[in-house]
């Protein structure tokens, strides 16, 4: 596979990203190259993630709940209505300001979210068996 690399390409692309910061280069004594992301180059990798994220819906629905619940402080304000967007346009419900609910398992995606934002200590997520009043939650979702 390595032999149908474009090896100009590949350098000239490995000097660009040396130069805007988004990768160390190290030489080791056996003449190997390592490349490892640096702090921006992992805060660009996520980025470009985040915004192809998407929930799968399973063909059956294991009547499982999954909840987040976050209390963000008003200086994160910015990262608190970023998670809020994020997860609406998840299809997550609003069921309060920082009360969210889907359906699906998505416990890897919220986590990827959390992360990104640099949220951790003022999220929670949860999987619930039994929410009261969830008919609304049912049809909203089409579980019925």
């Amino acid at each position: 596979e390595w032999q149908k690399v474009n090896r100009d390409y590949l350098k000239r692309i490995i000097q660009e990203f040396r130069y805007e910061k988004l990768i160390d280069w190290q030489e080791k004594s056996d003449g190997a190259i390592r490349l490892t992301l640096t702090k921006l180059g992992k805060q660009y990798a996520l980025e470009y993630k985040i915004d192809e994220m998407e929930i799968k819906n399973p063909t059956v629905w294991d009547g499982k709940w999954r909840m987040v619940i976050f209390d963000i402080p008003e200086r994160k304000r910015k990262a608190r209505n970023a998670l809020r967007n994020k997860l609406k346009e998840l299809g997550f419900r609003e069921l309060q300001k920082s009360v969210f609910v889907h359906p699906y398992p998505c416990q890897n995606e919220i986590e990827f979210i959390v992360e990104f934002f640099n949220i951790r200590p003022y999220v929670r997520y949860g999987e619930i068996m039994n929410l009261t009043n969830e008919e609304d939650l049912k049809l909203h979702f089409n579980l019925t």
